[in-house]
Order: C-alpha cells, then structure tokens, then sequence
C-alpha cells in the first residue's frame, strides 16, 4: 500500500508542476490563448479552472503525505528499517579491542655527522 501511496505523491506532483508552468501570473500562459469571446471557455474560466486545479491537487499531495506516514512508520518493538553503515562499524569497533602493538625502537646506526662547513661571517 505504501508504493501505491508513493506512486500517487509523484504523479500528483507532476500534474502539479505542469499546471503551474501553464499559469501566468501576468496574464498569459494557457488563458492567453482564449482571448476570442466566441469560446466556450472564456480567459476568466480558464484562470478559474487552473486556479481550483492547483488548489485540488495541493491538497491532495497534503493528504496523501501525511497518509505515507502511516505506511512508512515502524512499530513499537520491532526493527523493520535499515541502520546505517556507519553506526554498526562505529558499535562493532567500540566492542573490539585493538591488539596491542610494539612501538618501534630508535637504534643508531651510525654516530651523528658532524657540521663541516665553515661559520658565515
């Protein structure tokens, strides 16, 4: 159910998007093209229509969100999600304890060298 839900989001948000893109807030877009008084649909009906569209399908996306918190929530008690990467090698390396290693130990080879060249003046 979740997917149908998830499925119905994004088609409500592309019929959203397109029906902004085809208002104008000057004036234009898709009412423009029904200027002729002959038509069935008048400038005025059109702006009407797309206007009650936008406001509809802003709802619905509303409604249909907060329905998806129904379906995407887990239970009480139960671990249905998945957790990240991270943490679990943060909490599997907080249990092991490191091996312990020998710090190398500086030995001489040779004496130090000395400085051979003159002072300057």
């Amino acid at each position: 159910m979740g997917t149908v839900i998830s499925i119905l989001i994004i088609l409500v948000c592309l019929l959203l998007i397109l029906v902004v893109l085809v208002q104008n807030s000057k004036g234009g877009g898709l009412a423009s093209s029904f200027a002729s008084s002959n038509q069935v649909m008048g400038v005025r009906k059109t702006g009407d229509f797309l206007e009650k569209a936008t406001w509809t399908l802003a709802v619905s996306l509303l409604a249909l969100c907060l329905v998806s918190t129904a379906y995407n929530n887990p239970s009480e008690g139960t671990q249905t999600g998945t957790e990240s990467v991270t943490r679990q090698k943060g909490e599997n390396a907080g249990t092991e304890t490191p091996a312990p290693t020998a710090l190398p130990t500086a030995t001489p080879t040779s004496a130090p060298a000395t400085n051979t060249t003159p002072p300057i003046k």
